[in-house]
């Protein structure tokens, strides 16, 4: 089968489109004939080998894993003998431990939901990390209500996208900021309020939210604190160096002088979330919004265009067979 490949830490130049041999499943997984995959962040950390804990995780000098891409969707191809759920020729979505890349892909079936016949299998791609992530971020750690004032901060980008859509479907008052030309499609998906950070910084105009979800956080967690109200969430599921140690250092002392709370977690794919999403899709309450589709061949290119941080939504590889 052909996948792309890497085996050193570097920029999308690295990426090698290669034949290599087709996995075998094991027990209890599931081998999957891909028809589409997507990118994410995660992604292009493994491949830059940055920062210092993704070496940790994936090898100090070069990556042990050596095909990228955790988001797919495809047909089942093989299962293992101790597989009970799926069969060969099911319609399949979900995530793997990285290795997504490429023709086919071995994963185990609790990463793993039939797709809805109602979506295509680049949108089926399009959502298990991305989508988990405003999911997660949203009920578990921001605890979000039906008639919360939520705050989208990031909402043009693949988790922002879904959180807005998420948010509605739990009944709050969504506020989305992302950039002028970002605006029409925060409108279209459900935003009740667009915010356009070039003109406004909405930690200055006085309007509280009960749960802030930052899908790229770009502010101080002291402007974030202050668009809070009294008993307030903010939730940090991206974003960069300075913010992400503010909420580690700081974010567990700000309860001892209130009751705001501001946290950062790290999404966990499992098959619970996944027929949440599976159900939502099938409803059309959420609707993934695709920016760019770019083949198998060219995940380098794919790559690229995410990291300039421009994406409209989320970015999708498709898979053609020979």
């Amino acid at each position: 089968m052909n996948a792309i490949v890497y085996t050193q830490y570097g920029s999308p130049d690295v990426l090698q489109f290669q034949e290599v041999a087709t996995p075998t499943p094991a027990d209890n997984e599931v081998l999957i004939k891909l028809c589409a995959a997507s990118v994410n962040p995660l992604d292009w950390h493994f491949m830059r080998g940055k920062p210092l804990f993704v070496r940790l995780m994936s090898g100090l000098l070069t990556p042990k894993i050596k095909v990228l891409g955790c988001d797919v969707a495809g047909q089942v191809e093989a299962v293992g003998k101790h597989v009970t759920q799926f069969q060969p020729g099911d319609q399949v979505f979900g995530g793997t431990r990285l290795e997504g890349f490429a023709e086919y892909v071995c994963t185990t079936e609790d990463r793993l939901v039939l797709k809805p016949a109602n979506i295509s299998f680049e949108e089926a791609a399009a959502v298990p990390v991305a989508a988990i992530t405003a999911l997660q971020g949203l009920r578990d750690q921001g605890r979000i209500q039906s008639g919360h004032r939520v705050l989208v901060d990031g909402a043009s980008g693949g988790v922002g996208t879904f959180a807005v859509q998420i948010a509605k479907s739990y009944g709050a008052e969504v506020t989305a900021v992302c950039s002028t030309r970002n605006m029409d499609t925060a409108r279209s998906i459900g935003a009740d309020h667009v915010i356009d950070y070039t003109r406004e910084d909405f930690t200055k105009s006085g309007q509280l939210y009960n749960l802030i979800f930052a899908a790229n956080a770009y502010h101080s967690i002291f402007d974030y604190r202050r668009a809070l109200s009294q008993d307030g969430i903010y939730v940090m599921a991206g974003g960069g160096g300075v913010p992400t140690l503010q909420v580690m250092l700081l974010g567990p002392l700000l309860p001892l002088i209130g009751k705001q709370k501001m946290s950062l977690f790290m999404t966990k794919i499992n098959k619970k979330d996944l027929v949440v999403l599976r159900d939502l899709l099938e409803a059309r309450k959420i609707v993934p919004v695709i920016d760019r589709r770019y083949p198998l061949s060219n995940v380098a290119a794919a790559l690229s265009y995410l990291e300039e941080g421009h994406a409209q939504g989320k970015v999708v590889i498709t898979v053609e067979h020979q």
